[in-house]
């Protein structure tokens, strides 16, 4: 989900419900602790370099269990980040603990914000040799700089 869906559906929303992957729920009286602009510039294993551009948000939820937070807050705290940190309408990372830190996409199904749990690839395939069946789906949207090439056996991955 784009920040600009979030900002449209907290506009009618009655309440700001995140649901996790087993269809248990955030708590109620969730944080978001902080909304980032993050950008990552990496290399992957076929020797491309790229970036990745995302919006993040930190929910936790601690022992005041009387906190709500409404939508009108939400779309508050959105706006000021955009203002202060000039990000874009880049996709949205959630960020909620549990076992660790862990890292979903977000949907929305009319009621409830649904957490989507985010999955490691590879992203030279065709440059390293990983058999494509073992791909998984890339959350993010990735760009890429300056193509490099990497040959199977070649020792790149």
């Amino acid at each position: 989900m784009k920040l600009s869906e979030i900002k449209k559906h907290l506009a009618t929303a009655e309440a700001v419900d995140f649901k996790l992957p087993g269809g248990t729920y955030v708590p109620a009286h969730f944080h978001v602790t902080e909304v980032g602009f993050v950008t990552k510039h990496f290399i992957d294993c076929g020797g491309t370099e790229r970036f990745e551009k995302s919006v993040n948000f930190q929910l936790w939820d601690a022992n005041d269990t009387e906190h709500r937070l409404k939508p009108q807050k939400l779309a508050k705290i959105i706006a000021l980040s955009e203002d202060r940190l000039g990000m874009g309408d880049l996709e949205i990372e959630v960020e909620y603990q549990s076992d660790t830190i862990g890292k979903y996409g977000l949907h929305y199904n009319g009621r409830d914000f649904l957490l989507i749990p985010k999955h490691t690839a590879c992203l030279a395939s065709e440059a390293c040799g990983a058999p494509p069946a073992e791909q998984k789906v890339l959350s993010g949207a990735l760009q890429t700089a300056d193509p490099n090439e990497c040959k199977p056996g070649g020792g790149c991955c």
